[in-house]
């Protein structure tokens, strides 16, 4: 046992010193060092003059960003009021040709074509592909199957379909040899 600070040994600035930082140290331990710090605590002063005691360094624990999953509101650009897919196959075909105006046929496609292709497309309530589907696949010509596929997603965004939410829609892809094309939606018809 420890005898009353007003009986302390000749030591006592020392010994009122630790024992006043071993209180701070477990005052910050138990409050988790998070609270302000202790009211003082009333010391009976000794005899002898005692050298001003520094204030134990109180550690806080630094704020931490707490990351907030915010939803992200994505504005379509393009906007399609088709009220169903058919009307929809127009939109999707008209952005197609403005997206890829350099390879689209002029004129009336020649009787005899590389490739006829069926395709189903569906796009989500933002115009992005979301899948696609071969209803009558061009097989005979596998590259013209890779860049059919290529160029549809390469177009995305399309129209968002606002009326629809989502929408599948179909279009015949008629290939010329040459690598132009025409979609049936718009086509300007064969010799």
């Amino acid at each position: 046992m420890h005898p009353p600070a007003s009986q302390a040994p000749t030591g006592a600035p020392c010994y009122t010193r630790l024992r006043n930082g071993l209180l701070a140290t477990a005052t910050c331990i138990v409050a988790g060092c998070a609270s302000p710090p202790p009211a003082p605590v009333s010391v009976v002063k000794p005899a002898q003059p005692v050298a001003p005691v520094a204030p134990a360094p109180v550690y806080a624990t630094p704020e931490v960003p707490v990351a907030v999953a915010a939803e992200v509101v994505r504005i379509p650009s393009l906007v399609s009021q088709a009220a169903n897919a058919r009307d929809y196959r127009r939109d999707a075909a008209t952005h197609l040709y403005k997206k890829l105006s350099d390879r689209i046929y002029s004129g009336k496609m020649p009787p005899l074509l590389q490739a006829v292709g069926v395709l189903q497309v569906d796009i989500d309530q933002h115009g992005d592909v979301t899948a696609l589907r071969w209803m009558r696949a061009p097989s005979h010509v596998p590259a013209v199957m890779a860049e059919i596929e290529r160029s549809v997603r390469a177009a995305a965004p399309y129209p968002a379909p606002v009326k629809l939410g989502q929408v599948t829609y179909t279009d015949t892809w008629l290939w010329h040899k040459s690598g132009r094309f025409q979609l049936d939606t718009l086509s300007e018809g064969q010799i």
